[in-house]
């Protein structure tokens, strides 16, 4: 038996609890993990709390990341005993996920932890953090040096924004933060690295088509007006990697920044990567989020919290990155 986070789906009612469960009970997988160490992201708020429609099918097991130990593997990738990984392939949406104390798997989807590293900080690093390193990957093959400017980072409150600040500040690079928490500005000075901080209602808005070049490039979190005004501001040649849309799926712009000034606009997905490509942004991720930074950055609670956690995410009460203790 093993305690895990369940959401079901009975009569149009939604509800996530705290459940156990036989291993029996595990979808199809040629891998089955103990699991040492989940997280929340802001998709597992949104699938645990029923505010967005993020599970596919019920009953869930919600948590799209999760590291541990193989305890039983029918691959020829994996053996009993090799710490691994997993962040997305859908799992916590359509297959179950991490909010557990086991889960079964495919192979495919797995990723050996590095090994400078250990599955606490691979989850304080998690899906995030993943994601912010693709980010700062795209502006650094786009070529964007420190010194061609500030950096902006949105939502940089939140744990895909705190992380690509972190690893952006750590490279050399002056960051601009974008926050709807000024109470904040110290801890994201302080602990973050970033130069300058402005509030999100700066860009919130509609704003005008082409605007005043401000930054060489930008990771957004946020999507809707924001990363309209985002491309708007962003210098001659600038790029900008799209992650996030917490504001919104919708993208009122212009073609102005990407014609007139030759602006990149990178989608960055973190679900779907190639799994060839995963092992070495994960040893980059965990050489820039090393367990020191990680401790300013994250919190560990335990799997009986998580439900509490996803609802205080969402409520913007959680800074930074959430770590889920999944072992009894």
């Amino acid at each position: 038996m093993f305690k895990a986070i369940q959401i079901d789906k009975t009569d149009g009612q939604y509800a996530a609890s705290l459940v156990e469960l036989d291993e029996q009970a595990l979808p199809e997988g040629d891998v089955t993990v103990e699991i040492d160490y989940s997280s929340i992201n802001y998709k597992d708020a949104l699938a645990i709390t029923g505010r967005g429609p993020i599970v596919r099918q019920f009953p869930m097991v919600p948590g799209i990341d999760f590291a541990g130990k193989v305890i039983a593997s029918d691959s020829a990738d994996f053996a009993v005993g090799d710490r691994v990984l997993l962040t997305g392939w859908g799992v916590g949406e359509r297959h179950w996920g991490g909010l557990a104390g086991k889960a079964r798997v495919k192979g495919e989807w797995l990723t050996k932890i590095p090994d400078n590293a250990d599955a606490k900080q691979v989850m304080a690093i998690g899906t995030a953090g993943f994601t912010a390193m693709l980010c700062v990957q795209a502006l650094l093959d786009h070529g964007v040096k420190p010194e061609n400017g500030p950096v902006l980072v949105t939502g940089a409150g939140g744990g895909v924004g705190s992380c690509a600040a972190i690893i952006l500040a750590t490279l050399g690079y002056q960051v601009t933060a974008s926050t709807g928490r000024p109470q904040e500005a110290d801890w994201m000075r302080d602990q973050l690295g970033v130069s300058e901080i402005i509030n999100r209602e700066e860009l919130s808005a509609p704003g005008k088509p082409l605007q005043k070049e401000r930054w060489a490039a930008a990771v957004d979190t946020v999507g809707s007006h924001t990363l309209s005004n985002v491309c708007a501001s962003v210098r001659y040649d600038g790029i900008v990697a799209a992650c996030g849309m917490a504001q919104g799926m919708d993208l009122p712009a212009t073609v102005a920044p990407f014609i007139l000034r030759g602006v990149t606009l990178r989608g960055i997905d973190s679900v779907m990567v190639n799994s060839a490509k995963r092992p070495a942004i994960w040893e980059k991720a965990c050489q820039y989020l090393t367990p020191e930074v990680l401790s300013k950055l994250s919190e560990e609670y335990p799997l009986t919290d998580a439900i509490t956690v996803a609802e205080k995410l969402l409520d913007g009460k959680i800074r930074g990155r959430a770590v889920i203790a999944c072992k009894a």
